[in-house]
């Protein structure tokens, strides 16, 4: 079953984010066996808590195990601490298939 890692980023230093860990990044999730669903900046809250201009990542993993190698390993540790002090990220992952309704 397939697996999303669901990434809300509030970014502090657009710049540096992409200049080092957006490219990084990239190169590890399909290194992993990942791809980029969506990954845009400036979302609207219309509920919650999460303030408006977040940017928002939606990766798409052949399971939930491939998607926590990703995460747990210690390449993306390296990665990960490139986007410290730039962007304060919450970071969600579940496990199912992506549905498109019929129109």
């Amino acid at each position: 079953m397939s697996a999303y890692l669901i990434i809300t980023a509030i970014i502090h230093d657009r710049a540096a984010f992409v200049a080092g860990y957006g490219p990084a990044a990239a190169a590890l999730v399909a290194h992993f066996g990942g791809s980029y669903c969506l990954r845009a900046p400036g979302a609207q809250t219309l509920e919650g808590s999460t303030p408006d201009g977040a940017s928002i990542v939606i990766s798409r993993w052949p399971s939930k195990d491939a998607a926590l190698a990703f995460w747990n390993s210690p390449e993306y540790a390296r990665i990960k601490t490139l986007r410290h002090g730039i962007a304060d990220c919450q970071v969600l992952l579940v496990e199912g298939e992506m549905t498109v309704a019929a129109t």
